[in-house]
């Protein structure tokens, strides 16, 4: 296994997956095997805000293995750009500059768990690799709500939605609006949705990247 938290042990006891099966096929699978697992470096107690995505990126070069970032040097994608916006909106104090796609730092400093529910892809084929990784994922949450009770769910659009059944502590849950182009601008934009989660964790997250 990758470099997996001792805090997920019991969680990854219950499972035994084939990576060989998953990425020895004639398919190009993202992100490579070496990211796979890399949101799982973060200690679960650790946690203060799980960001969940539907699906890693499917076209070349976008997924190394954290929900909604891509690579340095790589394109900013839609939905991150329109998250950004959304910030300097919501904070035009803090001067938020945004000038790249990487969210490493959001991951390692802010402890924002950067989770989709479907850790694989093949490229471009959205959602191929749901099915692998669903029951996981839905497991997954459910551990984090019940191991970590006081981090923030920040559950943008329908599909992220429909995981508030795995959630133990429904206080603990912010709802939105998907930031994709197509409904950003259908609620995403102006919902102070940011200030809502630090308002319920308690403290100010450094959004800077």
């Amino acid at each position: 296994m990758q470099h997996i938290h001792e805090t997920w042990q019991e969680l990854f006891d219950q499972y035994d997956f084939d990576l060989d099966q998953i990425y020895d096929s004639n398919e190009i699978i993202y992100p490579k095997q070496d990211d796979l697992f890399k949101v799982f470096e973060m200690d679960v107690n650790d946690i203060k805000i799980v960001l969940l995505g539907q699906d890693p990126y499917h076209n070349p070069g976008q997924a190394h293995g954290l929900s909604f970032s891509v690579p340095e040097g790589v394109s900013i994608p839609p939905s991150l750009r329109n998250i950004y916006k959304e910030l300097q909106i919501e904070f035009p104090e803090r001067n938020y500059v945004f000038n790249s796609g990487n969210l490493k730092r959001w991951f390692e400093e802010e402890k924002i768990f950067l989770l989709n529910a479907s850790l694989s892809v093949i490229k471009n084929k959205p959602s191929s690799h749901m099915s692998v990784w669903q029951e996981f994922t839905n497991d997954l949450i459910k551990f984090i709500s019940e191991k970590n009770r006081k981090c923030i769910f920040l559950l943008l659009g329908n599909f992220a939605k429909s995981k508030q059944e795995y959630i133990k502590n429904k206080k603990n849950i912010v709802l939105g609006t998907h930031p994709s182009p197509l409904s950003a601008s259908k609620g995403f934009f102006n919902s102070e949705i940011f200030k809502k989660v630090e308002t319920k964790l308690g403290q100010k997250i450094n959004w800077n990247n």
